[in-house]
């Protein structure tokens, strides 16, 4: 399984999830709704059997609805025409609260509308109740017309979240199952996707290194026959091939130590005054031999006399002798452009060939490392995937940008951009 695919699977298990989550959450509010409203339920029935125990009430035709109202979430008011004595009110309040599973404390407090205060308040602990006792002048008075007990309860909301302890346990046991399979499933995608990294650079490696070595090897049979001393031409142009695939060895090898070398620091940059025009010469001369060998044509153009610029010279030739190697190997009939110039606060120093282009969904990629765009035959063109990433390590050292323009089948356009200050 390809790591796109993996991570198409891993987009939709991300979203289902989140389905879940949202779900699961939405069926914890129905269920906190569902105990809230049992639990008014609940009082309502024990002052209904307080009614019934005491004679509170001169008019027992009245409606429930009439006598109970509730000021607030965590208050019930109840009419009484006539105040019970306070320990017959407490013992029957606590009965019917026991026998309606309403198992948390209580305030409860006897209002005269005569007198406009309280005569009497209580704090009526549950059977097992785990709170201190709080002091009787926390009521508050909800002013009305007639004589009224009212019932607080400070600890509502947690003895309803006590009652769902169960959904609260499944939830957070799979809200954790859930987070402990995104993690793991990330985790797998990426050890998958270094996996095909390092799968396609061993590959990448092995052609690399496979061809020049096939290539000395049969020049150096050539070389090690007696007839080859009569024969200087051969013996001249077998010695250049050696010494040839020798030095692309040598420069393929000091790359990835190059990598290998700054992969956990920054480049070590030793800045210096370079004049733009000939970093962009020599870095051409460098890659002459490449250039002769597919009949390239190259067109160097500067759009400003004033080509100089604070950077580092080695670096910044390797950076571009890395994009015109890219150039030439990505064209089939090369025809290169270099320019350089000026464009705001920037100097810029542009590669532009006429390859086969790199579709958009592949740029933001190609600056990382091993990274190789698919190309149908993953061998077509030699390298490591190392050359980019080193560009644009190199530009980020010197506090510039890189920018990538690119259509496919027509060619490609790299523009260094190194600040002039």
């Amino acid at each position: 399984m390809r790591s796109s695919t993996l991570k198409w699977i891993l987009l939709s298990t991300s979203v289902l999830i989140a389905l879940i989550v949202m779900v699961q959450l939405f069926w914890l509010f129905k269920v906190y709704s569902f105990e809230e409203k049992q639990f008014n339920n609940n009082v309502v029935k024990s002052i209904r059997g307080v009614f019934e125990d005491l004679e509170m009430n001169d008019n027992p035709a009245l409606n429930l609805k009439e006598l109970i109202d509730n000021p607030d979430q965590n208050y019930f008011l109840f009419k009484a025409d006539t105040i019970p004595q306070k320990d017959s009110l407490i013992f029957y309040m606590r009965h019917e609260f026991e026998d309606f599973n309403v198992l948390t404390d209580c305030m409860l407090g006897a209002y005269s509308s005569d007198t406009k205060k309280y005569i009497y308040a209580e704090y009526v602990p549950s059977v097992a109740s785990r709170y201190p006792v709080q002091d009787r002048h926390d009521l508050p008075i909800f002013s009305r017309d007639f004589d009224h007990i009212l019932l607080y309860f400070p600890h509502r909301s947690k003895y309803i979240l006590g009652q769902m302890n169960f959904w609260i346990i499944s939830s957070v046991a799979l809200f954790l199952t859930l987070i402990g399979l995104a993690v793991s499933l990330f985790y797998f995608y990426r050890q998958k996707f270094l996996s095909e990294i390092q799968k396609d650079f061993v590959n990448n490696f092995t052609h690399e290194f496979k061809t020049p070595l096939a290539v000395m090897k049969i020049a150096a049979d050539v070389l090690s026959q007696q007839s080859i001393l009569n024969q200087p031409s051969r013996l001249e142009r077998y010695t250049e091939i050696i010494k040839s695939q020798t030095e692309h060895l040598e420069n393929q090898v000091a790359r990835l130590l190059r990598v290998a070398a700054t992969e956990n620091h920054m480049i070590p940059i030793e800045k210096e005054n370079i004049d733009a025009q000939i970093l962009v010469e020599q870095a051409l001369n460098k890659v002459q031999p490449l250039i002769e060998e597919r009949n390239a044509k190259i067109e160097v153009k500067n759009a400003t006399d004033d080509t100089l610029i604070h950077g580092d010279k080695a670096h910044l030739e390797l950076a571009v002798v890395n994009l015109l190697e890219n150039a030439l190997k990505y064209s089939r009939a090369p025809h290169i452009v270099v320019e350089t110039g000026k464009a705001d606060s920037d100097f810029f120093i542009s590669v532009k060939d006429n390859g086969i282009g790199i579709e958009k969904k592949y740029q933001k990629n190609i600056f990382k490392k091993f990274y190789r765009v698919p190309t149908g035959d993953v061998h077509d063109v030699k390298g490591f995937g190392i050359g980019l990433n080193f560009v644009k390590r190199i530009i980020d050292a010197h506090d510039g940008k890189i920018k990538v323009n690119s259509l496919p089948g027509i060619g490609t356009e790299f523009k260094l951009l190194i600040p002039l200050n």
